[in-house]
């Protein structure tokens, strides 16, 4: 049978969640991820009133729409950053920047991550997706000379603060999960694996496994799956293109999203380089049960025709596995 295929609200966060309900049901998707900023889901309100979560299951429910994750990627982003600035002012709840001192910030940010654990089981969900930031993404040109103390401290900042939070996702029965993305204390294969270690492999700690981002550095998807199977919590179904014509970098040259001149740039699902069949075929190896949530982000493309496209792309190629071996019919009785 195949799984249910959500859409990730973060894109969409200037609609009324009501208003997007009705939309994707329209168009024929089985649940929403709800993200934790516009009105979608509010982590305060869900903890101080008892009828929050209720409310955001009736909207759900009356277009026959299931949730299984929420999802905190701007709040997690300031737990770990070094520096926070006038970037994290700009996604982060007034509360939560407060008068704007670093260490301020990455405090409350960490007791809101461990809120929005306690509002998703009270939701009754049982993962949340999100960002940690990270100490040393600023250091990843590796000059002036990284001392590997440096890394190792970077390591065991990120371990000391969240720790903490995951003790609190192990008392509510919730996991975290991590996307692996750029300026995150994992942001490829070896990062992933270093993070987890970091750790010790604790299962509250997971993956939000998004292959946009593996496929733009130039891995191959489908063998990050074989690699951390038992730790893909949730998937994000996105979308990148490589644009290496000699002149556009990977590291995309300070160019903003939608700029021909990137050497890499976000594409609605089904219209980049990502091997989608692969990667629905090794997750099937690994016994991913989770939905595939369909992640928009494009400049260059109406997000009201990527979401429906990309639907019925993840339709066609979402696999059945078989129960029978091919050649089993071959055997002589």
């Amino acid at each position: 049978m195949a799984r249910p295929v959500t859409l990730f609200t973060g894109q969409w966060a200037d609609l009324p969640l009501a208003v997007l309900a009705q939309k994707v049901a329209q168009w024929g998707f089985d649940g929403l991820e709800l993200a934790c900023w516009g009105d979608h889901f509010d982590v305060e309100k869900a903890l101080s009133d008892d009828g929050y979560c209720r409310s955001r299951w009736d909207i759900l429910g009356k277009h026959n729409l299931q949730c299984f994750a929420i999802s905190t990627h701007l709040v997690g982003q300031a737990v770990c950053d070094d520096p926070i600035d006038e970037r994290h002012k700009g996604i982060l709840p007034a509360r939560i920047w407060g008068d704007g001192k670093p260490e301020g910030v990455r405090q409350r940010a960490a007791e809101e991550i461990k809120n929005t654990a306690r509002a998703a089981a009270k939701l009754g969900v049982k993962v949340v997706n999100g960002f940690t930031g990270s100490k040393i993404w600023r250091t990843l040109a590796m000059f002036p000379p990284v001392p590997p103390e440096m890394i190792e401290a970077g390591y065991k900042d990120f371990a000391d603060r969240w720790n903490p939070i995951l003790d609190v996702f192990d008392q509510v029965g919730v996991k975290f999960a991590l996307e692996v993305h750029p300026s995150e204390i994992a942001y490829d294969f070896w990062t992933t694996k270093r993070t987890l270690e970091a750790v010790n492999r604790r299962p509250a700690f997971g993956i939000n496994y998004d292959p946009s981002h593996l496929y733009w550095q130039m891995m191959d998807p489908a063998l990050f799956v074989y690699e951390f199977g038992d730790r893909i919590y949730h998937m994000h179904v996105k979308e990148s293109v490589r644009v290496l014509d000699g002149r556009n970098g990977i590291l995309g040259s300070h160019l903003f999203f939608g700029d021909h001149r990137r050497g890499w740039d976000f594409v609605s699902p089904g219209r980049g380089g990502v091997p989608f069949e692969r990667v629905f075929r090794a997750l099937n190896t690994v016994g991913y049960k989770g939905p595939f949530s369909i992640e928009w982000e494009d400049n260059g493309m109406n997000r009201d025709q990527g979401a429906p496209e990309a639907l019925a792309m993840v339709r066609h190629l979402d696999l059945t596995p078989s129960d029978v071996a091919f050649d089993a019919a071959f055997k002589s009785k």
